[in-house]
């Protein structure tokens, strides 16, 4: 059978293009012993996409040019050649941008749509949900008695980052990029928000923290790094998660200017890579399934709609566009 896939056309220098996708016809084999046929129902975007675009060496292989791109997605099982899914389950897993794929039974996992919606299961229960988790719990130690800074917090990681900080009893700060988006974040419980395109960070963290933060949840780098840096407690963490003000840049940018800083106050900085914590997964999905029965946790979707919108959703995502989880959603269950 014949399903349409977007496949990357160039490796993007500076700003990707639509230019730098295409989507062809793919002639798709039959299910072997092991596989199941899935029809794709939503896709996942996401901000580190943008590095397997380039041919660079990094904790994730580059895409392949004239292949298909992938990234998380939920679909439903139409054919099963293995015992373990049966037709019309649902499924979560590495997807390939395409309608339909025959995807190895072993590398998927189900999801339960009655606990919640399936999209969640790749936002706020998905990557992002046990990125920001993972971030806060084992690699920033959060406590109650923090003041927390979350950098793009009406993202999908940085929305709940926030709310689980707010959750743990912490005084949670989170920027934003427009009016719409401050205003989500106070409705989510935050503290304090601000417009970083309307004040600085700076400015914004020395009201908001007068006596300097605890913890600072680090999706953007550059100024944001810079600026926390500056206003960070002694024996302050910062939690490297993103650095998306950086994705985009053909030459790599200077350090934070006050890097000395972190000597004088014994500031922790460290990053992760959510993949190395798979054995946190089921504690966040318990706590996080609570919250969401309990509307402790709440979460905002932008959704795009068919395959063909996928490379413009990415490059919404990159210009800031979304609110919460960015989402393409190819079909429709059965």
């Amino acid at each position: 059978m014949k399903t349409p896939e977007i496949v990357l056309f160039s490796r993007p220098v500076g700003w990707p293009a639509e230019t730098d996708f295409a989507m062809r016809d793919f002639e798709l084999d039959n299910t072997r012993e092991g596989e199941v046929l899935v029809r794709t129902i939503w896709l996942s975007v996401d901000p580190y996409l943008r590095g397997r675009m380039g041919a660079g060496k990094s904790y994730i292989a580059p895409f392949e040019l004239d292949q298909p791109i992938s990234s998380g997605g939920i679909g439903q099982v139409v054919s099963s050649r293995d015992p373990s899914l049966s037709e019309g389950d649902f499924v979560t897993g590495e997807f390939k941008w395409r309608e339909f794929d025959n995807i190895r039974a072993a590398k998927l996992a189900k999801v339960d749509s009655d606990k919640a919606p399936l999209s969640a299961y790749l936002g706020v229960l998905g990557m992002p949900g046990i990125t920001a988790f993972v971030g806060l719990r084992r690699i920033g130690e959060l406590k109650p008695s923090d003041t927390v800074f979350v950098s793009a917090a009406a993202g999908a990681v940085g929305s709940v980052a926030g709310q689980i900080a707010k959750i743990s009893g912490a005084t949670v700060i989170g920027s934003a990029g427009s009016p719409e988006k401050v205003n989500s974040l106070l409705a989510k419980g935050l503290d304090f928000a601000f417009n970083y395109k309307e004040r600085t960070v700076s400015e914004a963290l020395r009201e908001f923290a007068p006596n300097g933060l605890d913890l600072y949840f680090d999706n953007v780098g550059g100024d944001h790094l810079r600026d926390s840096i500056s206003n960070m407690a002694n024996f302050g963490r910062i939690v490297m998660c993103g650095a998306i003000s950086q994705y985009n840049l053909s030459t790599p940018p200077p350090g934070p200017s006050n890097i000395s800083l972190v000597v004088s106050r014994r500031l922790t900085l460290r990053g992760f890579i959510v993949s190395d914590h798979g054995d946190m997964r089921e504690s966040f999905l318990s706590e996080a399934i609570g919250w969401l029965k309990h509307g402790k946790l709440v979460y905002d979707e932008t959704v795009r709609n068919g395959l063909a919108q996928a490379p413009k959703a990415f490059l919404e995502l990159l210009e800031g566009v979304n609110l919460g989880k960015m989402l393409v959603k190819v079909s429709e269950p059965a």
